[in-house]
């Protein structure tokens, strides 16, 4: 229920906020086995990051900074991770692939989630996945596998990978629903 919640939220600051709204359709969200997945994928126009690197771009900033104060409403723990396309990297540097870019990808998204205001110790997970789980598998190349995905992790999977789940969540998970006028699940 709490993750419904937030992503009804979410939702809705995509809607109401300008910075976010522009950029709706490279928003993504659903909820997974692992908790709510908010996916920002790349357009051919419109890219999160310089080609080839892990410097956001400065609408990226501002999302990942609106994201962070959303998430911030819950006491999960969050995954952050990288994806490339199919695409090799050409970058000239020796020993550096789409499995370094796709890493430090995320790494970026998790300084600037922190810069909006997430608390470090919400951080789970960062991984870079490279190529490896395509959003568009008819088309390794589309810009649309290019994404960051951040996982609001449910406390089934915080147990799993050995997270300790907050303390205080109860309180936190009702002031979220009591603000989206949504009862408690019993």
């Amino acid at each position: 229920a709490r993750l419904d919640a937030l992503m009804r939220r979410i939702k809705q600051q995509i809607e109401n906020t300008p910075s976010m709204a522009d950029f709706k359709d490279q928003l993504k969200l659903d909820i997974t086995t692992e908790g709510l997945r908010i996916q920002i994928v790349d357009r051919e126009s419109r890219p999160m990051f310089d080609l080839g690197s892990a410097h956001l771009r400065g609408y990226t900033k501002e999302i990942l900074h609106q994201l962070a104060q959303t998430i911030s409403g819950v006491a999960n723990h969050i995954s952050v991770t990288g994806h490339t396309d199919a695409t090799a990297f050409h970058g000239g540097r020796p020993n550096y692939s789409n499995w370094e870019l796709s890493a430090d990808r995320a790494n970026a998204a998790r300084r600037e989630l922190k810069a909006g205001g997430m608390d470090p110790e919400r951080f789970g997970r960062v991984v870079g996945l490279a190529s490896s789980v395509l959003y568009d598998r008819k088309n390794p190349a589309a810009p649309v596998n290019r994404r960051i995905s951040i996982i609001v992790l449910n406390h089934a999977t915080e147990r799993a990978i050995g997270l300790e789940i907050q303390k205080g969540d109860a309180g936190v998970e009702h002031e979220l629903l009591r603000a989206l006028d949504t009862p408690p699940a019993q």
